[in-house]
């Protein structure tokens, strides 16, 4: 390919749009093209990089004895709404794109695929001798990000590579689960990037057990949270740990456990009573309210209550709630903060806010209009151990001192793990060893979906007793488009892209200094040429660029090789250059591919 013939622009400043190193770079460097937020056209370089990461899923997927499918990106909201998912897709969440044909039929652009698998899945196999079935795709996905960002990392369109298995018991979707946790190490190795595989957690997808991998870079938007021995790893939502050990409370509980009025005036956070009286935040117990809000319309006041120094961990909230009511209220559509100006709206009576106990009365929902007139109570665990502590009085600029749980103040709730895991907490595996965080891209994800959506769509198979069972099930996905632009987080550094040879858009690049010199133009064609004849995949700067412009762009692109055709033309003397780390050699062009072939050949093979 000619760099004239490539439609190839390239940007010499950032564009103001990006905020991260890839971004810039891909957009600089001519990849990718803003068409609308969030959505990007492909050009034609990052197109063959897409192309080439496609090539290793499928090959490393086939190996496993998948089978490449093709499935509607629109799909009926019928089967969605018998999963139990509809809600939480539109109205919670809100990230489906949703449409009505002209006959009224509500439908949907696929996020993922699930229903659609599952329905097909129930239809035709229906024997156990028909099992175990994987079966994969690689398409375009939709998302209606509230905030696009950063490009491919987190846009409204995008290519997924997503698999499915069915199987006649737990134990066949365990044996998959971790043959495919070994292909995706594979995949993520060949592509050139660093992945740690994480405990994750399941989110919308569901299932018993998932597993992310994250590519380890400065922009990631995920904490992840791994011990030094390299035995846990796991996503901040999921990462579990011991908190630091509470300071006890001079005098522990007072008053038979109901505690000592104290004037806090002012003092409605956690630093400013510390900072006033000398706690330290390990013997306080604040109090959040927040309003859960359901698929059936119903809403239901939360209270909960965390030790001071702690910090509530959304996602286990939503699974601990989704657990308790789902059953009887749908959908958790969203989990927000019950404020001031919520409550007065529904027809409370204020509320002292920030100066809250765990004490606080159902009877403070009295006359609620849309809400439930009864919290659901939780506590944190490193709540529930204390055994004496500062907590709010329930009344303005009041809190109590030496408060208990029991029938003085309250009882305790019902006791999860409602924390958000940091770094430097002590591992449960091991308490000498403390988390160590990292930023992490999640490109790939695997779950044990078990029964949750065949038991739905009423997948079933008759096992060897004749009987008929849902089927299990796993699933498991790759960003392909975001494994891209990770490999570019990963793979830079000032003068712009350094790509992984398997995946590179060419592996060598022929820049002639002069293409006005007959001599070098003759030599770049016949060496092309050559490179070409070779099986190695070449790109030639035929532009009448200065050399300077040619050398910057090159670096930008990330072509791992660089042969430059200058002045040494005349004498049969090339340059070649490697483009991560820089390093340069004088040779001579008839030593060129003997150099070369090996070198290429054995990075695609993963051997450098």
């Amino acid at each position: 390919m000619r760099v004239s013939r490539l439609m190839l622009v390239t940007l010499r400043d950032d564009p103001a749009e990006a905020e991260i190193p890839s971004h810039k770079l891909l957009l600089r460097a001519g990849y990718i093209r803003r068409v609308s937020s969030g959505i990007y056209a492909y050009l034609p370089l990052l197109w063959r990089v897409l192309q080439k990461v496609s090539a290793v899923v499928r090959e490393e997927l086939n190996a496993t004895g998948a089978l490449e499918t093709l499935l509607p990106q629109l799909q009926p909201a019928e089967l969605w709404q018998r999963s139990g998912r509809w809600a939480g897709y539109t109205a919670g969440e809100g990230i489906m794109f949703h449409l009505e044909d002209r006959q009224g039929r509500e439908l949907g652009l696929g996020p993922t695929h699930e229903e659609v698998i599952t329905a097909l899945a129930g239809d035709l196999l229906r024997s156990y001798r028909q099992l175990p079935v994987n079966l994969y795709q690689i398409q375009t996905k939709f998302r209606d990000e509230i905030r696009p960002r950063f490009g491919l990392m987190r846009g409204r369109e995008f290519i997924m590579k997503d698999a499915y298995s069915f199987h006649a018991s737990e134990e066949c979707l365990k044996g998959t689960y971790a043959a495919m946790d070994q292909a995706y190490r594979r995949i993520f190795a060949r592509c050139g990037l660093r992945a740690v595989a994480v405990e994750a957690d399941s989110g919308a997808i569901g299932g018993s057990a998932s597993q992310e991998f994250m590519v380890t870079a400065e922009a990631g938007e995920d904490l992840i949270l791994t011990s030094a021995d390299g035995s846990y790893a796991a996503n901040q939502e999921r990462a579990v740990s011991l908190a630091p050990e509470a300071m006890p409370l001079p005098g522990g509980p007072r008053a038979v456990g109901a505690g000592e009025a104290l004037a806090t005036p002012g003092q409605s956070s956690i630093g400013e009573l510390c900072g006033a009286h000398g706690f330290d935040p390990t013997q306080t117990v604040k109090v959040l309210l927040l309003l859960a809000r359901f698929e059936d319309g119903a809403q239901q006041p939360l209270l909960i209550a965390l030790r001071g120094d702690q910090q509530l961990n959304d996602v286990k909230l939503a699974n601990a709630v989704t657990a308790l009511c789902s059953e009887e209220h749908g959908t958790l559509l969203d989990i927000s903060p019950l404020t001031a100006e919520a409550a007065a709206k529904d027809g409370l009576e204020p509320i002292p806010f920030g100066f809250l106990g765990p004490h606080l009365a159902d009877g403070v929902l009295d006359g609620a209009r849309s809400w439930k007139q009864r919290f659901l109570r939780l506590a944190d665990a490193t709540a529930a151990e204390l055994p004496a502590f500062v907590c709010g009085a329930n009344s303005l600029d009041t809190h109590l001192v030496g408060a208990g749980w029991g029938e003085a103040l309250c009882s305790c709730p019902q006791t999860l793990d409602l924390r958000a895991a940091q770094p430097g907490d002590r591992c449960q595996h091991d308490p000498s060893q403390t988390l160590e965080a990292a930023r992490g891209i999640e490109v790939g994800h695997i779950f044990q979906l078990g029964r949750k959506y065949s038991a739905a769509l009423e997948a079933t198979f008759t096992n060897e007793a004749g009987v008929d069972e849902p089927l299990w099930m796993g699933c498991y996905g790759i960003g392909v488009s975001r494994l891209a632009q990770a490999a570019v987080e990963q793979h830079h550094d000032a003068n712009g892209i350094c790509w992984p040879v398997s995946i590179a858009p060419f592996e060598v690049i022929v820049v002639p200094a002069n293409v006005a010199d007959a001599q070098q133009a003759e030599l770049a064609e016949r060496l092309y040429g050559e490179i070409q004849c070779a099986g190695i995949e070449a790109l030639l700067d035929d532009r009448g660029e200065r050399a300077g412009v040619k050398f910057k762009d090159a670096d930008l692109l990330g072509i791992p090789w660089r042969v430059v055709v200058g002045r040494g033309a005349a004498d049969g003397q090339v340059e070649l250059v490697e483009r991560a780390g820089g390093q340069k050699r004088d040779l001579a062009a008839s030593e060129l591919l003997a150099t070369l072939q090996p070198t290429i050949e054995a990075a695609r093979r993963g051997l450098l």
